[in-house]
């Protein structure tokens, strides 16, 4: 299989096969290492540019569909297979250390009926995975040294800060836990911020100054905010169903007329990654990247019959329901949305108009 880092520039996706792509008889995917998104495009044997672009593979707290969340084997399975970038999820300890996981709670994934601000990392660091092969929880810091690793400075970073700490001490320690790591391509060209409200985008933008950050979420006219010349540095990580439509088009018209980046979640069925490469995103956001790796390259191959789920693998029908889902969901949000909203809405506003000093990062 073809290894992501072989070429620094211009490599070719892996066929999954356990052997390397062929050179002949398909075109060659190119990619540019960038956290722009859509920086894959395809060339002919004749050298020419077909036009077609893909999004960047993100691998949804690593690569879910074969490691525990959230794990360094998931990271680690993720960056094998060529995904561009990988998406994890930031909580603070007890005494101060960030670490991944996506649970405010560790019982879904650890068995242990306790939240994580309640533990300090000593303890943290003794429980494993409830899942196989079982994986210990990791520190922001230790994906961050991984990511430091020569040949792997074309994989970039999605974090999605949770709103269940204080933002100012969480994004500080953050700040100071990545600043910790030397690196020779800088961590603001390789980090993103998701953030799943204003005002932790606005603590966000004193300690990341230089960084980008991803409004996370699935309210359009809450993101629409964003869009203005005050949010410039603020791209978007939406959640999919959401932009299916008409309603959905135009808010992408939106984001591209605005020079934003849009990055989809979490997009696991084929149908919908052909739906994200046709409507020009620039990440997938996805519990298996190399499904999606495999998608785009029979895009390349420009083989209607083998693309995705196709005609043959369900045709129209399977269509219709998939949109007819999406709608359900859609209602299902806007419910949610006007419950909860309020709430998280307002999460980190009462710390937002005033900078507080945090613990000291453990590192």
């Amino acid at each position: 299989m073809v290894r992501l880092r072989q070429n620094m520039s211009q490599l070719q996706i892996p066929q999954h096969s356990g052997e390397d792509s062929p050179q002949t008889g398909t075109d060659t995917l190119t990619r540019t290492p960038s956290i722009s998104g859509s920086t894959i495009s395809t060339s002919g044997r004749n050298g020419q540019k077909s036009g077609i672009r893909f999004p960047q593979a993100i691998a949804h707290r690593g690569y879910k569909a074969m490691f525990p969340e959230n794990s360094m084997g998931a990271f680690q399975g993720a960056v094998d297979i060529g995904a561009h970038a990988i998406e994890t999820d930031l909580h603070l300890t007890k005494d101060g250390v960030v670490v991944l996981v996506h649970d405010p709670s560790l019982k879904r994934c650890f068995g242990v009926d306790k939240k994580v601000s309640e533990c300090d990392w000593e303890y943290l660091s003794t429980l494993k995975t409830l899942r196989e092969p079982q994986q210990s929880i990791p520190r922001l810091q230790d994906l961050i040294e991984f990511l430091a690793t020569p040949g792997l400075e074309s994989v970039w970073v999605l974090l999605d800060i949770k709103i269940d700490d204080d933002p100012d001490i969480l994004l500080s320690t953050t700040a100071k836990t990545i600043e910790s790591v030397p690196a020779t391509r800088p961590w603001n060209e390789r980090v993103v911020l998701g953030c799943w409200n204003e005002n932790y985008i606005n603590v966000a933008k004193r300690y990341f100054p230089s960084y980008r950050f991803a409004y996370i979420g699935f309210s359009l006219p809450y993101a629409s905010q964003f869009l203005s010349d005050t949010h410039s540095n603020v791209d978007f990580n939406l959640m999919q169903h959401m932009l299916v439509g008409p309603i959905g088009a135009r808010f992408i018209s939106k984001i591209r007329k605005a020079q934003r980046k849009l990055y989809i979640w979490t997009v696991n069925e084929e149908r919908w990654m052909e739906w994200g490469i046709r409507k020009g995103v620039d990440g997938v956001i996805t519990d298996n990247p190399k499904l999606f790796l495999e998608v785009c390259e029979r895009y390349s191959r420009k083989d209607k019959e083998q693309v995705g789920s196709g005609a043959k693998r369900g045709g129209q029908a399977k269509n219709i329901r998939m949109h007819v889902n999406a709608f359900l969901l859609q209602i299902l949000a806007v419910v949610f949305i006007w419950v909860y909203w309020p709430r998280l809405a307002t999460k980190g506003k009462s710390n937002a108009k005033s900078v507080k000093e945090g613990p000291a990062a453990t590192v």
